[in-house]
Parts: structure tokens; C-alpha cells; sequence
């Protein structure tokens, strides 16, 4: 009677150090037809918190966050790896957009948690997340990690804190509903307020609907 073959577990992720390169090829390799779920998360706000609290802090504070992504990239058995001083690479096989989106943002919470307790209380960083799914988003590896970048970039562009999906093509044009006149003083609104212009976005559409509901 053969004997069942053990699936080989991914080496144990090494964060102290960013190879992009070395992330792309172990993707590759675990990349299949049947598709998974490519999760790039990048802190928030650590720029300022090296700058004002120092480098010792802000090296706590990658510490912190990589020891929640080794934990879960060990417990799921995902690919992972760092790929930029601050930003991390988790991929997982099989894994379909809803579910990827549900874990992304218990794990953007659990990286909050463990974050906010290495900083001073003057200071805060949180963490975004982006999503991508083959094939729903990508049919290559490498096309994957360029639409997880493009989620990313989503996240940041809502105000950061968030996870985010790659913006399908029905949502690029949403610009088209406002005249150039308006953006431009959403623009300048935003750089006076120090927020996304996303940010101010949602609390105008916020406003809006408690307004028709009082009505109501």
C-alpha cells in the first residue's frame, strides 16, 4: 500500500533582511493553476517615527511586525518574504480573494496591536495590506505581485489602516464624476487638512447620508 506524501512545508520566513528577488522565485515556484492569494502589507507612518523618535524605535516597530507575519506564515504554511524595508510579501496558495481578504485584515489588526505597544504615545503606525487573487486578478506570478502592488497602493490612497482589493476597471474613472474645478479644490483641501483626498472623500459621503436619514 503507497504511502501519502507529505506536502514540504516553506522554509521558515527570514525577515531580517529584504530579497525581493528571492521572494519573486519562491512564488514562482508555488505558483499553480490552481491559483492563491498574494498579500503585500507596508507599515504607516514609520518615516516619521524614524525621523522624530529615532531608528532604535522604528527597527522595534519592524521587529514587532515581523514576528506576526513569521507566526502566521509558519501556522498557514504560505510563502512569504520581505520585500522592502518596510513592506512584506505573503502568498498563499489555494487561497481564495474572500477568504485572503477576511485573514488580511485580522492581520492587519493583529500587527496594529503588537505595533502600537513599541511605540511612545505621541506617535502611531498601523499597517495596509493589498490583496490579489489568481486567477481572478492575475494569471502569472509576476503579474499577481503587480496588481497586490496596485491593491496596496488603493489602501494607501483610502488613508492607510485598511486592507484593499486591486481596483477593478469600473472603479479607475470615478474622477470622471467631478469637475476639474472640484478636484483641484479637494486637492488643495486636502494638503491644508494633512489628508488623502480618499479620506476626505468618505467623510463627505459620510455627512451626506446622515443628512438623508435625519430627513427620513
Amino acid at each position: 500500500m503507497p504511502t501519502a506524501t507529505a506536502t514540504k512545508a516553506p522554509p521558515a520566513p527570514d525577515f531580517a533582511r529584504f530579497d525581493p528577488a528571492a521572494f519573486g522565485t519562491a512564488i514562482a515556484k508555488a505558483f499553480t493553476a490552481d491559483g492563491g492569494s498574494l498579500l503585500l502589507l507596508d507599515l504607516d507612518g514609520l518615516h516619521p517615527i524614524n525621523e522624530e523618535a529615532g531608528h532604535e524605535v522604528g527597527d522595534k516597530v519592524i521587529k514587532a511586525a515581523a514576528g506576526v507575519l513569521k507566526r502566521w506564515a509558519t501556522e498557514e504554511r504560505w510563502v512569504s518574504g520581505r520585500v522592502g524595508g518596510d513592506e512584506f510579501a505573503l502568498y498563499a496558495p489555494g487561497l481564495t480573494l474572500e477568504a485572503a481578504f477576511l485573514k488580511a485584515d485580522r492581520l492587519r489588526k493583529e500587527v496594529d496591536a503588537v505595533v502600537a505597544k513599541q511605540l511612545p504615545r505621541s506617535h502611531h503606525c498601523t499597517a495596509s495590506i493589498g490583496v490579489a487573487n489568481a486567477p481572478r486578478d492575475a494569471k502569472t506570478a509576476s503579474d499577481l505581485h503587480r496588481k497586490a502592488e496596485l491593491a496596496l497602493h488603493a489602501a494607501k490612497e483610502q488613508g492607510g489602516d485598511t486592507v484593499a482589493l486591486t481596483p477593478g476597471d469600473e472603479m479607475v474613472l470615478k474622477s470622471s464624476y467631478y469637475t476639474t474645478a472640484q478636484l483641484g479644490r479637494l486637492k488643495s483641501l486636502a494638503e491644508r487638512q494633512k489628508k488623502k483626498e480618499a479620506v476626505l472623500l468618505r467623510e463627505a459621503l459620510d455627512e451626506l447620508l446622515r443628512k438623508y436619514d435625519r430627513a427620513s
